[in-house]
């Protein structure tokens, strides 16, 4: 028997101006992704991934130290153990990347992954982090990840999560397949301008690299006040031979959802045998600091 996995991405603007209250931004954030939840599971969809610190606006805009109050625990912070029961209501599968507090002064930008029954499965932490050009200072924000590359059993696949400007390093995007990863998320903040002309050429290439589907989102809308571009929306899925199979519009609220035949990935390894020829043992630069 085919296995197939529905899976859909949740592209959104922000409702709310950034200079609102913070727990206002948040709750209406939060409100509007649960009636799009809602429709990915009307859908049929049985994994459902949010985009980047899902519940706000791009806050890397600007360095205040007021963004920091955002931050919750993981698990025990409260939107996780909402999206707990929302996962286990519809019995789907859901990546929700918030703004994750370890302890005091110490941040993450990072995804839980919960499982179909509402159990939580563990976290990715985004690795890299940028603060290279005007409106995005994650660095201020984010601590860099230090829990590896993890991939997740769940009853739809093995799951793994790649965090935005994680998609220009293609070490992690291997490391996840070499982990057995059949479907690798990548959730992100990116405006027009800068990175678009590479919006559908790397991912493709860590598809057809790793020989795995990936599920891309990016959220829509300017936001106010930093106004720092268009967040160009065009969230898709790709296969395994790096074919973008269905893709959401540039400026919409969008509920993006495909079929997903893991079988294909057998099916491609057969044919392009990148894992048995690769050559670790001659890679002698690329660990080195």
């Amino acid at each position: 028997m085919p296995r197939i996995t529905r899976a859909a991405l949740i592209q959104c603007s922000n409702p709310l101006a950034a200079d609102q209250p913070l727990a206002k931004i948040k709750e209406a954030m939060i409100e509007k992704h649960l009636g799009l939840i809602k429709q990915a599971a009307e859908k049929g969809a049985q994994v459902c991934c949010l985009q980047e610190i899902f519940y706000g606006p791009y806050f890397c805009a600007e360095q205040q130290v007021r963004w920091y109050e955002t931050a919750e625990a993981i698990p025990d912070g409260p939107t996780v153990k909402l999206m707990q029961d929302v996962a286990k209501r519809h019995g789907m599968v859901m990546i929700v990347p918030i703004y994750e507090q370890e302890m005091m002064g110490v941040y993450y930008n990072t995804a839980a992954v919960i499982d179909h029954k509402g159990a939580y499965l563990g976290r990715y932490r985004k690795h890299h982090i940028p603060h290279c050009h005007p409106g995005f200072w994650e660095k201020f924000y984010f601590t860099p990840g230090n829990e590896g590359y993890p991939v997740f059993q769940t009853a739809f696949g093995k799951i793994g999560v790649y965090i935005c400007y994680d998609r220009h390093f293609p070490e992690g995007a291997r490391e996840l397949g070499l982990s057995g990863a059949e479907i690798v998320f990548n959730p992100s903040a990116t405006v027009a301008g800068l990175s678009e002309y590479l919006w559908k050429l790397e991912q493709p290439a860590h598809a057809v690299a790793n020989q795995y589907y990936i599920g891309a989102i990016n959220r829509v809308g300017r936001e106010q006040p930093w106004n720092i571009g268009e967040f160009y929306g065009q969230s898709y899925f790709c296969n395994p031979r790096g074919q973008i199979m269905v893709q959401a519009g540039r400026d919409t609220d969008e509920v993006v959802v495909a079929d997903l035949d893991l079988d294909m990935i057998q099916e491609v390894r057969n044919v392009w045998q990148f894992y048995r020829d690769r050559r670790p043992e001659s890679y002698t630069k690329i660990a080195k600091a």
